[in-house]
Parts: C-alpha cells; structure tokens; sequence
C-alpha cells in the first residue's frame, strides 16, 4: 500500500451508500471502524495512486468527465459511478494485497 496518506473519519462527508472517498493525501472514510476494512483501504490506495499518476488534479477532471459520459449514456448515476475505469481498476483489485506492488502506470486505461 502507499504509505504516505492520512485517514481521516467523518459521518457528515457522505451520502448514499459511499463508505469511503481519497482527495489527496487523505482517505476519508465514513466512520472509525473502516479503518479496519482491508478492502476499503486497499479500493481508496489505489485511487491515491491514480491521482499521482495524473499530477492530481487531472484526476477529478478526468473522473468528472468519464462520469458525464457514462451518465449521459445511461442516464443511471449508480451505473455511470461503476463504468468509471479509476473505480473499475480499483474494484477489481480491491482484494489483491500486493497489487500495488505488481501495479504498472497509468494501469486504469485497461478499464476503459
């Protein structure tokens, strides 16, 4: 995992059904107990490596933009959250503990 990020918890961050979001160097997560879910971790490690990737903000536009399209095409805000290649990578090695390790650059343009 990347060792340099902050967890921090906050309830009144979130709705919906979202237990955690990464905005750079932190991992904010909806209560204390999360702290303790590997795969929570592991999803939001993995969208802070994203971000460096991107230099960070080019991230959020990037994510932004790839939510309108899917949202435009699908018109479902659950569905187009999902079709986002960050979370695609990030779901799909969400339980693999030393993907992070194995991890290539700029690995997210697979999910696209």
């Amino acid at each position: 995992m990347i060792s340099s990020y902050r967890i921090i918890s906050c309830r009144y961050f979130f709705f919906n059904d979202f237990d955690g979001i990464t905005i750079y160097p932190f991992i904010i997560l909806k209560n204390k107990e999360s702290r303790n879910n590997t795969t929570l971790i592991q999803h939001e490690c993995i969208h802070l490596r994203q971000q460096l990737e991107l230099l960070i903000l080019p991230f959020y536009f990037w994510y932004i933009g790839e939510f309108l399209w899917h949202w435009v095409m699908t018109r479902n805000t659950r569905l187009a959250y999902k079709s986002i290649s960050f979370e695609r990578e990030a779901y799909t090695h969400e339980n693999t503990i030393d993907y992070l390790d194995k991890r290539k650059a700029y690995s997210f343009l697979k999910h696209l």
